[in-house]
């Protein structure tokens, strides 16, 4: 699920997006790859050392909210220069990952969909858009986390559940299969969406893994959208040809 789930996000699709060649984008995904092993082994190497240098803290945490073993761990156990750095690290790596998140979806939304409704606006007015669009999201994020009883590491893995079930199909089949088409796209995202979110309502997984039958409703949806008549989109290789026309004539 975070594997697939984690492609179409922005810490790894804007590895992708901003590079100068083909080359450089895909070196630059295998680096990031092979870093995010050296990163999950930080947080892996300081727990199991929690549960030698203070088992009894360590059980008692796993009991109730196993993410308080770290802060604990430092805190009871390192010089006061040491948690300077470990609580001053954690909050620049929490306000770094929350303005990119927030920023990607934002920019995404305001130009991929609202500018499509206002295509008249200047640069300032898009502007003023984008920090709406930006407010709005926020506003949202901090709602949901409000109400919702999830630790961190469960609301950020419903947010890969999103983006397995919305957005994995078709940015892999958009990528790798020429008879992809706007409206299997759509399909495969209402497919996955709708049947991830039926099955945890209803099964709550305890019989079937939600996200994983909605990646599979979304394939199909891919499918059977691109492969039937099309009632509305653009085809792949006629999206190509609108924007090599709209390059052309700017």
């Amino acid at each position: 699920m975070m594997a697939l789930g984690s492609i179409p996000q922005q810490d790894v699709f804007q590895r992708v997006a901003s590079t100068k060649n083909e080359k450089t984008a895909g070196r630059g995904s295998i680096i990031g790859g092979c870093l995010y092993f050296c990163f999950a082994f930080i947080p892996i190497f300081l727990a199991y050392s929690a549960s030698l240098v203070d088992p009894d803290m360590v059980a008692k945490h796993l009991t109730r909210d196993s993410q308080h073993i770290l802060p604990n761990l430092i805190l009871n156990h390192s010089p006061f220069f040491v948690q300077v750095l470990f609580f001053g690290a954690l909050i620049s790596a929490i306000l770094s990952c929350s303005a990119a998140t927030l920023l990607a979806p934002s920019v995404t939304f305001a130009e991929n969909v609202l500018r499509g409704f206002f295509p008249n606006l200047s640069d300032w007015q898009f502007l003023r858009m984008l920090r709406g669009v930006v407010l709005v999201f926020a506003l949202g994020v901090l709602a949901f986390a409000l109400s919702s009883s999830e630790s961190i590491y469960g609301m950020v893995e419903n947010a890969y559940k999103i983006t397995l079930v919305a957005a994995f199909t078709p940015l892999a089949f958009g990528l790798y299969w020429k008879r992809a088409t706007s409206q299997g796209a759509l399909l495969a995202m209402l497919l996955g969406i709708g049947t991830w979110i039926v099955l945890e309502i209803v099964a709550g997984g305890h019989w079937f893994a939600p996200q994983f039958a909605g990646l599979l409703a979304a394939i199909a949806g891919m499918l059977l959208g691109s492969l039937t008549p099309q009632v509305f989109g653009l085809q792949a290789h006629e999206h190509s040809q609108t924007h090599t026309r709209h390059a052309q004539s700017t």
